[in-house]
């Protein structure tokens, strides 16, 4: 495909995506490794991007590898307990000076507007603030953590007030409390937090690594809250890293997160690509599952006619108005991935007959590999036991190996019950295949 085409092919596919991410709040956490990146410009960047593409942005960055090198300097030790910081006087130092650092650098690069760059004309306006109200962490299996705390309160009236103006929040992972002390806090966990008390749509946490299945070393790409939970327990060399991200995911998902994403930081795009194509870069996590296969709605017939349009065009699939679905929408399964509609059937049942018609079997192509085809017709067998039919008929032009690999047997028109050979088009003259349950 020619370059121009793959871009247009990409853009037009990302439009559902731009509409439906549009004045919604998300809180991205990315660490103190990402500003010390070359390629960090290009990070700052896609978030300009979301901000003017509408989306409500809070950005939580870390500070830890900006503390261990200041605290290097100094030739003193960093102290770490269950991948929390001890932090005595001489580290809370360090903490203040990075934190001032790293959010003076990051509103100095999302202001930037050079012209013939990808910030021309952006004007971001970034706010920070003491939006965060701590408390400290104290004392954990006889460990003193002396100046690290944890989240008390987040002042989420005032975030959804800049975000209202159209500002993006930037928040370092310090806070502090009534009495004016301040207290270190896990940068990740505080995204988490301020995504929970905001109620945000997504929750991106990137990370410096893909999260990937030591069992198979595949990229895990998405999961229900339940199932991580089973991976944190089971997969016992998952790295720390992972392992903490996992378990703020689990935590958002069940505190009202619509959805976690577990991106790599490391690759250029990550954000935009997870966030605007149809499978994504990353692994997702939420509280239900991703892909369903359920009962279809109204709702769904713009969604079905789209996925069954080009193949009625190619001939695999006899024309259905708006109206006959509307009329049989009870007859009809779909796949629901995430609100697109990726495969979808139906099984219409003949008269007063013990006997069904399986129509519209469709899958959408990109999604032809992983037994989706198979998923459907099981669903079916269901329906059919359900129903108390005990012969499924299927009219076939150019699929009818499928449905014989799958115990279907040939037959003939005159096998067909009396409704369905009124209504048989000789025209297309389509295989008659039947299956006995």
């Amino acid at each position: 495909m020619h370059n121009t085409d793959a871009f247009v092919n990409w853009f037009r596919e990302s439009s559902p995506y731009i509409h439906a991410h549009r004045n919604r709040t998300f809180v991205i956490y990315f660490g103190g490794e990402a500003m010390l990146d070359e390629n960090l410009h290009n990070l700052i960047h896609d978030f300009a991007l979301l901000n003017s593409l509408g989306i409500r942005l809070v950005l939580v960055h870390g500070i830890r590898p900006q503390i261990d090198q200041r605290l290097k300097a100094q030739n003193k030790q960093s102290q770490f307990h269950q991948q929390l910081r001890i932090t005595n006087n001489s580290a809370l130092q360090c903490v203040k000076e990075s934190a001032g650092l790293v959010r003076v650098e990051i509103e100095s690069l999302l202001s930037l507007g050079l012209a013939n760059s990808p910030m021309s004309g952006a004007r971001v306006r970034v706010i920070s603030g003491n939006f965060v109200t701590a408390q400290p962490l104290g004392v954990l299996e006889g460990i003193d953590y002396q100046h690290t705390g944890k989240v008390r309160r987040i002042d989420s009236a005032a975030i959804h007030q800049q975000l209202d103006l159209g500002h993006v929040v930037l928040v370092s992972p310090i806070g502090y409390t009534p009495s004016g002390e301040l207290f270190n806090l896990s940068a990740e966990q505080l995204a988490t937090e301020i995504a929970v008390a905001l109620q945000a749509e997504k929750l991106i946490l990137m990370t410096e690594q893909s999260c990937i299945s030591t069992q198979t070393g595949q990229l895990i790409a998405q999961m229900t809250s339940a199932e991580t939970r089973h991976l944190i327990e089971h997969e016992t060399q998952l790295a720390a890293s992972a392992q903490c991200a996992l378990k703020s995911a689990i935590y958002g998902c069940q505190a009202g997160v619509n959805r976690v994403h577990i991106l790599n930081r490391k690759v250029d795009g990550a954000l935009l690509i997870e966030l605007f194509s149809r499978d994504g870069i990353g692994t997702l996590i939420s509280s239900t599952e991703f892909e369903i296969i359920r009962p279809a709605r109204i709702s769904d017939i713009p969604g079905i006619l789209e996925l069954i349009t080009p193949l009625i065009q190619q001939g695999y699939l006899i024309a259905r108005s708006v109206e006959h679905l509307e009329i049989n929408i009870k007859d009809y399964i779909v796949i629901d991935r995430d609100g697109l509609i990726i495969g979808c059937t139906a099984l219409h049942k003949i008269g007063q007959q013990q006997a069904g018609l399986i129509a519209c079997l469709a899958v959408h192509p990109e999604y032809q590999k992983a037994a989706r085809g198979n998923q459907l017709l099981e669903q079916l067998y269901s329906k059919a036991k359900q129903q108390s039919l005990n012969k499924l008929f299927a009219l076939s032009t150019q699929t009818m190996h499928w449905f014989k690999e799958r115990n279907f047997q040939d037959s003939d028109f005159s096998a067909l019950p009396a409704a369905l050979q009124k209504s048989y088009n000789h025209m297309r003259n389509a295989k008659v295949l039947v299956h006995h349950l």
